[in-house]
């Protein structure tokens, strides 16, 4: 099945501070979802590509919790949360902080629609804490981690 590069919508939302981003893959629902839930892979497209993933702990189900570093030279980024509900195939809902941040917690829903033909659309919303943290997620850089991140994971998918 040839793959295409598709285009990744990031919106603010006007009347909530929430970051919608919205990705359609070449592939089915249950292997996205693996790239997501599966330590091994989700190193391999998470994060800008000059980063290197490190993972302290990753236990993604309802109820667990991962930490995360991306390093890019002698830089560390430190992130973590907790899963609240994983549902194989369909849906993860998980916190995420980002540890150089301050106390900021965002609540992260990603759900994995079925387009058939082996096709899956990816909509994960993001709501943080106030409309100034979540206009800093969009100038800092978050939106071209998030497009090369699905850029690699389209890589990914088709090997």
């Amino acid at each position: 099945m040839p793959t295409h590069t598709r285009e990744t919508e990031i919106v603010a939302d006007p009347t909530v501070p929430l970051i919608r981003m919205t990705r359609e893959f070449d592939a089915p629902p249950e292997k996205v979802f693996r790239a997501h839930v599966d330590p091994d892979l989700l190193v391999q497209w998470l994060g800008p590509a000059k980063n290197e993933m490190v993972i302290d702990h990753f236990d993604c189900r309802t109820g667990g919790s991962y930490r995360y570093l991306h390093v890019d030279g002698d830089a560390q980024y430190g992130f973590h949360g907790s899963f609240h509900e994983v549902r194989p195939f369909e849906l993860i809902i998980q916190t995420f902080t980002f540890e150089g941040a301050g106390d900021g917690v965002s609540l992260e829903k990603v759900v994995f629609e079925d387009l058939g033909d082996g096709r899956t659309r990816l909509v994960s919303t993001a709501m943080v804490d106030s409309f100034e943290e979540r206009d800093a997620w969009l100038v800092n850089g978050m939106q071209e981690g998030v497009r090369e991140g699905y850029q690699r994971l389209d890589t990914l998918l088709a090997s």
